[in-house]
């Protein structure tokens, strides 16, 4: 066998083996596709990795397009959403609501 095969990506077991066009893994039982790519991981802003449901805080003010309002600097986000797109954050900010944010302008909180 010339080529490896990848480590599962629920529990980065390195037995992976193939059956047919799929990939299994003897120590959890996960199966996947092959040619599946992985989802990028999306870091904030100091490189930390963020996760659906995590706490964050705004490190700059951030001007509201179409609205005079600002998010100010250390505003406090709770249970962000991670989505595709430009704006990678679906988030209810405290005093202004449903936006978008993009996770460079984010810091992960330690709970």
């Amino acid at each position: 066998m010339t080529d490896t095969l990848p480590p599962c990506p629920e529990c980065a077991s390195v037995y992976a083996y193939e059956v047919d066009a799929l990939l299994n893994c003897p120590e959890c039982g996960h199966e996947w596709s092959a040619n599946e790519e992985a989802s990028p991981e999306i870091r904030d802003s100091v490189g930390n990795v963020l996760n659906d449901g995590d706490t964050v805080t705004v490190i700059k003010d951030l001007k509201v397009k179409g609205s005079s309002a600002v998010v100010k600097v250390g505003t406090k986000v709770r249970g962000i959403r991670l989505v595709d797109g430009d704006h990678d954050i679906d988030c209810k900010v405290p005093g202004v609501g449903p936006m978008g944010l993009k996770s460079q302008f984010v810091k992960k909180v330690a709970e």
